[in-house]
C-alpha cells in the first residue's frame, strides 16, 4: 500500500512539474538550470538557511585553527564552493582554494570575497568532487563540503579524493542533509519528492544515508551527529554535522 500510494503521489508531482519535465525532455531544463535557476535559487534559499544553521556552523568550525600546518597556515579547500556561504566562519588569514562543478555560482562567490576580507582566496577551479587532480595530495590542511555529498555522482569517490588532498592529520567538515529514518513520514514524503526533486534542483538527492559511506571511509577519527534544521515543508530536513580526521 505504501509504495502504491508513493508512485500515485509522484505522478501527481510529475503532472504538476510537467512544464519542468516537457524542458528537461527537450534539453533546455538542465542547461537553463545550471546558468540561471539554480545558481538564482541557492543564493535565496541560502540566505534563508544560513539563518537556521549559523549556530551549528559557529560551532562546526571553532576548532579549524586547531588544523593549522607546522608552519602555522591553513590551508582549506572548499569542494563545491556555491556562494560562499561558509566564508565568514573561517578564521582569519586561512588560505581558500574554492571548487565547484557549476562556473556559473562565481559571480555570487565574488560577492562573498568582498564580504570577507579577512579570508586569503588562492584561486577557484571548475572540478567535480570525484577528480580533484588539480589538487595535490596531502596539500590540504581541511577540507570542506556543506550541501554537496546530495548530488555528487558517487560519495564514496568524492570521500577518497578527500582524503587524497588532505595531509596526514588534516581534517574534513560536513553538513549534510540526509534521509529520515525509514520508518517515519519524513522518508515516506522524500520518497514521494525524490524524482522531481532531483531533477528540480540540479541532481540532489534526498534518501542518501551518508553517515554509512563515512563510517566506511578510511578515517583515523570520526565526530558525527544528527541534527533536525527547522525548514517548514522542505524534504531536507535531517541533517548530519561534524569532521573527521585523516
Amino acid at each position: 500500500m505504501t509504495e502504491a500510494s508513493i508512485l500515485f503521489l509522484r505522478a501527481c508531482l510529475v503532472v504538476l512539474a510537467s512544464p519542468i519535465y516537457l524542458l528537461s525532455f527537450l534539453g533546455i531544463w538542465e542547461p537553463f538550470c545550471k546558468k540561471i535557476f539554480f545558481p538564482f535559487f541557492l543564493e535565496k534559499f541560502f540566505a534563508i538557511h544560513e539563518k537556521k544553521t549559523n549556530k551549528p556552523k559557529q560551532e562546526l568550525f571553532r576548532n579549524l585553527p586547531d588544523f593549522k600546518s607546522p608552519s602555522g597556515e591553513l590551508k582549506l579547500l572548499e569542494i563545491g564552493t556555491g556562494c560562499g556561504a561558509n566564508f565568514q566562519f573561517y578564521p582569519p588569514g586561512c588560505k581558500v582554494t574554492c571548487t565547484d562543478i557549476n562556473p556559473d555560482f562565481q559571480q555570487g562567490l565574488s560577492k562573498s570575497m568582498d564580504k570577507n576580507k579577512h579570508v586569503h582566496y588562492e584561486r577557484f577551479l571548475v572540478a567535480p568532487g570525484e577528480d580533484l587532480h588539480q589538487v595535490p595530495t596531502g596539500s590540504m590542511d581541511a577540507v570542506v563540503r556543506t550541501w554537496v555529498l546530495c548530488s555528487v555522482h558517487s560519495v564514496n569517490g568524492t570521500l577518497k579524493e578527500v582524503l587524497r588532498v588532505l595531509r596526514p592529520g588534516g581534517a574534513f567538515y560536513f553538513l549534510e542533509h540526509v534521509a529520515a529514518d525509514r520508518s517515519s513520514w519524513k522518508h515516506f514524503w522524500q520518497q514521494v519528492w525524490y524524482p522531481t526533486w532531483k531533477l528540480v534542483f540540479n541532481g540532489c538527492c534526498l534518501t542518501r544515508e551518508i553517515w554509512n559511506n563515512l563510517e566506511q571511509a578510511n578515517f583515523s577519527e570520526l565526530n558525527l551527529r544528527h541534527i533536525t534544521i527547522a525548514l517548514p515543508w522542505m524534504p531536507v530536513q535531517p541533517h548530519i554535522i561534524g569532521y573527521a580526521v585523516k
